[in-house]
């Protein structure tokens, strides 16, 4: 029961959902930290997690005033690693970046060194920091994930309640990568729609294709913020399919200027950026 608590009691302190004010001037304290345990602890995921990872956040409306007043624009990366104990609320994260609109930085070094500061302050544990020029904005390209997709496959849904039993497997060994662009899932406080494409690399007794995407269509309307639900796939691919390596990797359509990748697995690094089309 006191865990029931502790979630509402830090839910129902976030500015998630909520009427806000935009602040314009540089406000360290708008990010939100949000336990990872809080949810981790539903999927039995108390001790040694089993998989490494990243959150990769992407900004695309950073800017700041230079010491003459004139405005400077970058891309922005934050790779926030799964074994903070935090994860860092998205709407906070929007408002704190707002926040640097109407102020003053001697350089785009001391922008970086106070996003590291703040960012790795909220998720308790050290982030990466990237910020690309307007230069280098020409080398991100839009890409598409390097996988079979699941998508064409004729199949005829009626549940849209997340259900981990579609996950089922044959006898043949098999290593693969599939993707699927159909994920939406639901904000956990505000219900808005979080669409996503989901990219599943295994080894292992073949993963039925046709299972795995009435899964996947099933999250449609449960209400859990992205990296939760990456973890979640994770956790129940592992379960019910078993296999010796796994990697999920989701791509969610930008919010507010935001977009999150998170990216968890048992074997192998986050793979090279490659913006897909509905970032």
């Amino acid at each position: 029961m006191s865990e029931i608590f502790d979630k509402q009691a830090t839910l129902a302190g976030l500015s998630l959902g909520k009427i806000t004010e935009y602040k314009e001037t540089y406000s360290p304290e708008l990010l939100q930290a949000v336990p990872r345990s809080m949810n981790r602890v539903e999927l039995n995921l108390t001790t040694e997690l089993p998989f490494h990872g990243t959150d990769r956040w992407n900004g695309y409306e950073l800017s700041w005033l230079n010491p003459k007043g004139k405005p400077q624009v970058v891309i922005m990366r934050c790779e926030v690693p799964v074994s903070s104990p935090n994860l860092v609320e998205s709407k906070s994260f929007k408002l704190y970046l707002n926040s640097f609109n109407q102020s003053y930085f001697d350089s785009i070094e001391a922008v970086s060194e106070a996003l590291t500061k703040d960012l790795s302050r909220c998720a308790g544990k050290q982030v990466d920091i990237a910020l690309f020029k307007p230069a280098e904005f020409s080398q991100m390209q839009i890409a598409s994930f390097d996988a079979l997709s699941i998508d064409d496959l004729d199949i005829e849904v009626n549940d849209y309640q997340l259900e981990p039993s579609n996950l089922t497997v044959g006898s043949e060994q098999v290593e693969e990568t599939l993707s699927s662009d159909l994920l939406k899932s639901n904000c956990l406080i505000t219900n808005q729609p979080d669409w996503g494409s989901v990219l599943i690399r295994y080894q292992g007794q073949q993963i039925n294709h046709e299972g795995l995407l009435r899964y996947l269509i099933s999250f449609r309307q449960h209400n859990e913020f992205h990296e939760q639900c990456v973890e979640r796939i994770f956790c129940d691919i592992m379960t019910q399919c078993k296999p010796n390596k796994l990697s999920v990797y989701a791509r969610y359509t930008r919010r507010g200027g935001l977009d999150i990748n998170p990216f968890r697995s048992n074997f192998e690094q986050i793979y090279p950026e490659g913006r897909l089309a509905r970032q």
